[in-house]
């Protein structure tokens, strides 16, 4: 038996049970507040898994390596390092500054369970402009969201099974379809919960394995170090650019930080944990899963490369996409009887990778189309008929994403960071001060996340080619500024709502 055909037993057995807790939790989805948030009953470590799961994708396991295994001192080490410092701290800051109290005023403003819904009922839009935009940028942006995931399957089948493009993308998208389509969010959460942990013993035993292989650290990093043409071995200013990169440079690319403040599929999980207590400790499993990945990630490209380069002539490691560094290790280094098990094991976590985030933003889109749109348009409809409009807007969205995806040459870092800084900059500083500035009204929101999203797309497209700069930042700071001036110039909150939020203070939820 080959090593292929052991892999895709592997990854088959890997799909059927995930379909099998889709089926399990369909009959436990009876409401939309199931379907959604899973009836705000996850435990800890359900809640930080999932919420690191859905938002690390396919790029922890093949971008972020990829970045690191151009090994140049100015775009590929440092620019992998300060991506992940920012995520990080914006990973550890977003469950400290935000998740407790988002947790609390979700179901304390009106027992929200999406974000659109959250910001209409936080500040009595009796106009429903809030909630229409808001859902909105969410279907806009997650069909390209969800298109770049579903083709990041595609690619990872072609590349290891050797399947035409277009049927590993179809086959990919139905297992991820099936099961978000029948348990909504717990089967999403619960999948989530076994993606994160395999992702994280696949990132961290990988390049521990190349390194015994190559000799040891000293020996893999001599060898990384000859391939950037260092003189010694890799410092401080190597790893961080200090010598390369401009101030602004670093902060651009650290800014990538910012956008866990925005990002619909990992708030909703803020908000469907049982308890506002239990943020604490899920922070804490959080921060330590995200770290220790980030950076097992960015190793893996460095001793990747030095590992592939002692495999192939420098001509062929030229030609080598770097983003594929993960497959080719483990395509080299566990092949063989047993191995191959192994093997299969760790590809697997790359489509975990994958499948945790796509599900995760089916299910915010579906939740968008249902709740924030159907339901504002025709209130009669009933709690059951909502539910199945949830889970046929599953299927339309990933019928529309895959078309999007079609194209096998498409960008899918390209599509994933676009969309990253727009829920970043028109969700992220409008749900941070709706939790934190009582004075802030239904005006300064919607003119927050209006002029967030809309610098994002003006940015992107007319400015970034003269100010390379990431376009998070300046639109951040923009959003938060049209907030602070709009509410100011506009009239009070009404003295119902400030007592509502003093309540939601002292709020035990």
């Amino acid at each position: 038996m080959t090593d292929v055909t052991i892999h895709g037993i592997v990854l088959g057995f890997y799909l059927v049970f995930l379909l099998g807790i889709g089926a399990y939790f369909f009959k436990n989805s009876n409401s939309q507040a199931d379907y959604f948030l899973g009836g705000r009953n996850l435990n800890v470590w359900v809640t930080s898994m999932s919420a690191q799961a859905s938002d690390m994708s396919g790029w922890l396991l093949m971008g972020l390596p990829g970045t690191a295994f151009l090994l140049t001192r100015n775009s590929g080490m440092a620019e992998a390092v300060w991506t992940a410092v920012g995520l990080a701290l914006g990973t550890y800051l977003n469950w400290l500054i935000l998740a407790k109290r988002l947790r609390k005023y979700s179901e304390h403003a009106g027992d929200a369970i999406t974000i659109p819904t959250y910001m209409e009922n936080r500040f009595k839009d009796k106009t429903h402009l809030i909630k229409l935009i808001s859902a909105a940028f969410i279907v806009t942006f997650f069909l390209i969201y969800t298109a770049a995931q579903f083709s990041a399957g595609a690619k990872l089948f072609n590349a290891v099974f050797g399947l035409d493009y277009t049927t590993a993308l179809v086959a990919g998208a139905i297992v991820i379809v099936s099961y978000t389509f029948l348990g909504g969010f717990l089967a999403v959460c619960w999948t989530d919960l076994i993606q994160g942990i395999m992702m994280f013993f696949a990132i961290i035993i990988l390049p521990i394995i190349a390194v015994i292989q190559l000799g040891g650290a000293e020996q893999t990093f001599d060898i990384a170090a000859g391939l950037a043409e260092l003189p010694g071995s890799f410092g401080a200013s190597e790893w961080f650019g200090t010598e390369t990169l401009s101030l602004l440079g670093i902060v651009s690319i650290a800014a990538w930080g910012l956008g866990y403040f925005g990002q619909p599929h990992i708030l909703a999980r803020f908000m469907g944990i049982s308890h506002s207590n239990e943020i604490k400790p899920a922070r804490r499993i959080a921060t330590v899963w995200v770290v220790c990945t980030l950076a097992a990630s960015t190793l893996l490209g460095v001793i990747g490369k030095a590992y592939m380069s002692t495999i192939v002539s420098a001509d062929v490691l030229n030609t080598l996409d770097g983003e594929r560094i993960f497959i080719y290790l483990v395509q080299n280094i566990l092949s063989g009887p047993g191995l191959s098990i192994i093997a299969g094991i760790l590809l697997t976590a790359i489509l975990s990778a994958i499948m945790s985030t796509a599900d995760s933003q089916l299910l915010v889109t579906s939740s968008a189309v249902s709740e924030d749109i159907c339901k504002n348009m025709f209130s009669k409809l009933t709690d059951k008929q909502l539910l199945w409009i949830s889970r046929i807007s599953v299927l339309v969205v990933a019928f529309i994403a895959i078309i999007i995806a079609r194209d096998p040459d498409s960008s899918v870092f390209d599509l994933v960071a676009y969309a990253w800084a727009g829920f970043g900059a028109a969700f992220g500083p409008a749900i941070l001060m709706s939790l934190y500035w009582k004075r802030m009204n239904w005006q300064g929101a919607l003119a927050g996340i209006l002029s967030g999203g809309i610098t994002v797309l003006v940015w992107r497209n007319f400015i970034k080619e003269y100010i390379n700069l990431y376009e998070i930042l300046p639109a951040f700071g923009i959003s938060i500024a049209f907030i602070i001036v709009v509410s100011l110039l506009t009239k009070e909150p009404s003295e119902d709502l400030k007592k509502e939020f003093d309540e939601f203070m002292n709020a035990d939820i």
